[in-house]
């Protein structure tokens, strides 16, 4: 029932004017903001000490990030109509030659991105260009709206790796194949985590990006989805990062996380009504961490 409610919601959005669903979101993050109270003072009292706001601001912000939010999902409804043909006309990308170039060294791309803008339409902007993009996603807790949710993903043709099943062969036979592995870098990575600071707070954070670099010398490209003032979405793609071998591969695992984390980092704080400020990301304590305590010390100090 709830895959058919999905579904059918989709062809809704795909059938109503684009100018509208932007116009329900903007009223559906409204009502959100108002009615979702454990999430909405959740993201107001992380985002008050990450970006050292006063409690006013932080609300005024954190209510428009509800706003991107809502829209954010609506779009994914949206995304069947992207073709190669329409996503320009809703998406525009700076520098994908950076992302090209790496794809042509052959040893396919790691691309680092976090839950900022519609994130989905990240991996779209790549396959209307004739990129394959591979992903490894998080089951929703009902698997009904995993498997909707997966469904809309193949209409912008995106093969994607759930976790807890054998994703990280299958993530590695997608990057040796050449393909774009792609990395939402910014969840709680739990004990196996690298625990370093994040706006303010250390945090446990996944070390997947660097681990695939290093193991199959694959290139890291930083890349991200930002709605514009005029409603319509850039893809902002960084310099491409590599991973540093010194023959300490502990150290240097770590180090190279902490680049990515920094850059994921300034995103955020340079846009921060696009980032998802009530998920769990300080969620795992310190006490839990499986990763060297120098480590820690070493990012306190460098944070």
């Amino acid at each position: 029932m709830q895959y058919k409610f999905v579904m059918f919601m989709s062809w809704v959005v795909c059938h109503t004017p684009y100018k509208i669903v932007m116009a329900a979101g903007w009223l559906l993050g409204q009502l959100y903001y108002l009615l979702i109270r454990k999430q909405r003072e959740l993201a107001v009292a992380q985002m008050m000490p990450a970006l050292g706001l006063s409690e006013a601001e932080a609300r005024k912000t954190v209510r428009a990030s509800f706003v991107n939010l809502a829209r954010n999902v609506l779009e994914i409804l949206y995304m069947p109509n992207l073709t190669p043909q329409t996503f320009q006309k809703y998406i525009e990308i700076d520098h994908l030659e950076r992302l090209t170039e790496a794809l042509a060294e052959g040893h396919g791309v790691v691309v680092l991105t976090g839950h900022i803008g519609t994130w989905e339409w990240l991996s779209a902007a790549f396959t209307m260009n004739g990129l394959p993009v591979t992903a490894i996603a998080k089951p929703q807790p009902n698997m009904q709206y995993t498997n909707a949710l997966n469904d809309l993903r193949k209409t912008i043709n995106v093969e994607i790796f759930s976790r807890g099943t054998s994703e990280l062969l299958a993530a590695a036979k997608a990057l040796k194949k050449g393909k774009i592995l792609g990395f939402l870098a910014d969840q709680d990575g739990g004990p196996n985590g690298a625990f370093l600071p994040f706006l303010g707070k250390l945090a446990a954070t996944p070390m997947g990006p660097a681990v695939f670099s290093c193991k199959f010398n694959a290139p890291v490209v930083p890349a991200f989805i930002l709605r514009q003032p005029d409603g319509r979405h850039k893809v902002v793609i960084g310099e491409v990062m590599r991973y540093e071998d010194t023959g300490d591969t502990d150290k240097d695992l770590f180090d190279f996380t902490v680049r990515m984390t920094r850059i994921i980092e300034n995103i955020i704080r340079e846009n921060p009504t696009q980032w998802i400020w009530f998920q769990k990301r300080w969620n795992t304590p310190v006490e839990q961490q499986n990763v060297g305590k120098h480590h820690i010390v070493k990012a306190q100090e460098e944070g």
